[in-house]
């Protein structure tokens, strides 16, 4: 059981200080998108603070009981998988209720580099078991090191041909997906 989570903080800025990031509302939806695509329980977009889950509620909310609910059906089913968080420990909490076991925290990052577990080996587990899985992806220059530190497992950066890698985390979220998912 696999469930998604974009992190807004803890997260690093191009000064590698902790910061909280804004949520951008194509994140929103083309995470929710590629979610319900690969089969994803559910998509945790998760920061601190309330005027930006606010926000985020009122986005969903257009898409699922305005005018872009009868414009865009799709939208509003992928949409359906959207949970608006404070923090990382609201998430764990509701996978928990849902499931009855804590989820196993995966993070992912350009920079990770130790320790890692390949895409392939994701796939594995999450077929060969019933543990609830959740992919943590971070926004801003990446993951804080607190949450990196909690997490059982690091998966493999996503990397290009060349020394380019600054990929958009929607992008990001798409082809680990599309990786760990596809049968």
């Amino acid at each position: 059981m696999l469930y998604v989570a974009l992190l807004h903080y803890p997260v690093y800025n191009k000064d590698h200080q902790i910061v909280t990031t804004s949520i951008a509302n194509m994140d929103i939806h083309d995470i929710a998108r590629v979610s319900r695509t690969y089969g994803v329980k559910n998509y945790f977009v998760v920061n601190p603070q309330a005027a930006q889950r606010d926000l985020a509620c009122e986005i969903i909310s257009h898409w699922q009981q305005g005018y872009g609910a009868s414009f865009n059906p799709s939208r509003r089913q992928a949409l359906e998988l959207v949970r608006i968080k404070a923090s990382l420990n609201e998430v764990q909490t509701e996978i928990a209720e849902q499931t009855g076991s804590p989820p196993q925290l995966i993070v992912t990052g350009a920079n990770l580099s130790d320790d890692i577990l390949t895409c392939a080996g994701l796939k594995k587990m999450i077929r060969n078991d019933n543990l609830p899985y959740l992919l943590i992806f971070g926004t801003g220059s990446g993951i804080a090191k607190e949450i990196i530190d909690q997490a059982d497992y690091r998966l493999e950066p996503v990397k290009g041909n060349g020394d380019y890698n600054h990929l958009s985390v929607r992008s990001a979220v798409a082809i680990v997906l599309d990786r760990i998912m596809r049968d």
